[in-house]
């Protein structure tokens, strides 16, 4: 085999990014090795030089960070979506919610009583994980739908490796059995929105009961029961959570600057939410203020998205005075008025707000961004709210060593594997163990049950594939755009081709 030093060298010379270079270039191997003792001496050669090399600088949890390339000078009109958007709620919201549909299960759906007995372990699930609903299995999958082994559980019941491969006999699983609902034969859940932890942890729980009583239960029906509880309390939450608004509701003053700079540049603004609109207004006086409608050009609610971007369905105008709604045409959008229902073509025709002019915010890649992105061309960003405490978990010091070191480690094993020698192929095994415990330390820094929503140990997750394909930009926060001006051209970091050079902290 050539020795590749002095290729890598030039290569992380002349295109690695600044500040990397002198971080990268040592970590090679000449060619393979087929001495034991030479081999760990690599080992520990690579090992001295990482421990002396600088960290990386942290992330500013406050950043907004660019998927596809945008000029905020080219947009015109700026669309909000309510809920974890405009609105961040406090963690009892989430505990309401839980507490709430449990309350369903024993009261309409005879449940045993013994249910009331549950907590809400806000500890438990992340964003973006698959739900089995035939097997009843709560997991972790990547972009390639590929299972992340470590994080599936039956019930409150972790499974080994050995057993989902019984289970499934293959750690990718098949595209049409993921996305079966987007062709009506639904196999799996995407719990994707951020009101769907309290439903994934009284699924798991309520899984884990009826095991550990040794009840019969069917999978299926235990899934729609769960969800048709917590899909049923909204009206419910939505009353208790308007009349205690301080108490769910986390106030921004930034927002107030944010719409204040938005309207000051002669931007446009409209906001789409599902939710009624007496729930949104105690939320937005709140945040924003009595004059709070001022900001906004159109105010739709109940729209019933994402059937609000793709049926031609007629809107609706509210009648504040008796809170009901209208049931004259409505041919065009007003400023002050409040709109139910409706459509996006007839938004768009009323207003002449025509895709690439249009930046729309949402939390949900699915309901709030996909349909705006991929059939309108209207520019998207989303709003992460997990972004902060991950980036937060990226900052730790102990990850960064891990995670640099997990790097090295794996060229280590890249580029010996091939070796003949029984001894060195023992060590390639231990160093293979060091790798996989160095994952699990990395991943229970995010969550000790699935680790990160953005990634699996070695790929972007499911959940990240889509936020990427449908947000231009996406941070924790809207007040964080008020960091950059107002004409910002957001740029995507260059990414690496598995075919071009190699280099670490990219």
């Amino acid at each position: 085999m050539v020795a590749m030093r002095p290729l890598q060298s030039f290569f992380r010379a002349t295109l690695a990014p600044a500040g990397l270079t002198t971080k990268c270039r040592h970590f090679t191997m000449s060619a393979v090795i087929n001495d034991r003792h030479k081999l760990q001496q690599e080992y520990e050669h690579n090992k001295i030089l990482w421990a002396g090399k600088k960290l990386p600088e942290d992330v500013n949890p406050k950043n907004v960070f660019a998927s596809n390339e945008l000029d905020l000078s080219e947009i015109k009109v700026y669309g909000f979506d309510y809920d974890y958007t405009l609105a961040n709620y406090e963690p009892a919201v989430e505990h309401l919610i839980y507490q709430l549909g449990k309350n369903i299960l024993v009261s309409k759906y005879r449940y045993p009583d013994e249910i009331k007995n549950l907590k809400y372990d806000k500890d438990f699930a992340v964003r973006g994980l698959h739900y089995d609903i035939e097997k009843g299995l709560l997991m972790k999958i990547d972009q390639f739908q590929q299972i992340q082994m470590g994080s599936v559980y039956s019930g409150m019941t972790p499974l080994s490796e050995k057993e989902v491969l019984e289970i499934y006999g293959k750690r990718a699983l098949p595209l049409d059995y993921v996305e079966g609902h987007l062709r009506g034969t639904p196999k799996m859940a995407h719990l994707a929105d951020c009101f769907s932890m309290p439903e994934m942890c009284l699924l798991s729980q309520v899984v884990q009961y009826f095991k550990d009583n040794d009840l019969l239960y069917d999978t299926v029906s235990i899934f729609n029961d769960v969800k048709s509880a917590i899909g049923s309390i909204h009206p419910e939450m939505h009353r208790i959570v308007g009349r205690n608004i301080s108490e769910y509701l986390i106030k921004d003053a930034g927002l107030v600057t944010f719409f204040e700079r938005l309207r000051n540049s002669g931007k446009e603004m409209f906001l789409i939410t599902n939710s009624p609109f007496y729930f949104v207004n105690a939320g937005m006086t709140y945040i924003l203020g009595e004059n709070w409608r001022d900001y906004f050009d159109v105010v739709v609610a109940n729209a019933k998205k994402p059937n609000f971007f793709v049926i031609n369905r007629p809107f609706r105008e509210l009648n504040e005075e008796i809170d009901t709604q209208t049931w004259g045409p409505v041919n065009t959008l007003e400023k002050g008025k409040v709109y139910l229902e409706g459509n996006l073509n007839h938004l768009q025709k009323s207003k002449c707000w025509q895709g690439q002019q249009v930046l729309y915010f949402g939390d949900h890649p699915y309901s709030d961004l996909a349909d705006v992105s991929l059939n309108h061309g209207w520019r998207t960003g989303a709003i992460i709210w997990e972004l902060d405490y991950e980036i937060q978990c990226l900052n730790h010091e102990e990850y960064k060593k891990i995670s640099g070191w997990l790097m090295v480690l794996q060229t280590l094993i890249e580029s010996s594997q091939d070796a003949e020698d029984e001894g060195c192929r023992q060590l390639i095994k231990e160093w293979e163990k060091e790798r996989d415990d160095l994952r699990k330390r990395t991943k229970v820094l995010f969550n000790q049950f699935f680790g990160s929503v953005f990634r699996t140990h070695d790929n972007p997750t499911y959940f990240s594939r889509r936020l990427f394909r449908f947000a231009d930009i996406y941070t924790s926060q809207l007040v964080n755009l008020t960091n950059y001006s107002i004409n910002h051209t957001y740029y995507p970091r260059r990414g690496v081709l598995p075919h071009e050079y190699k280099s670490f902290f990219v």
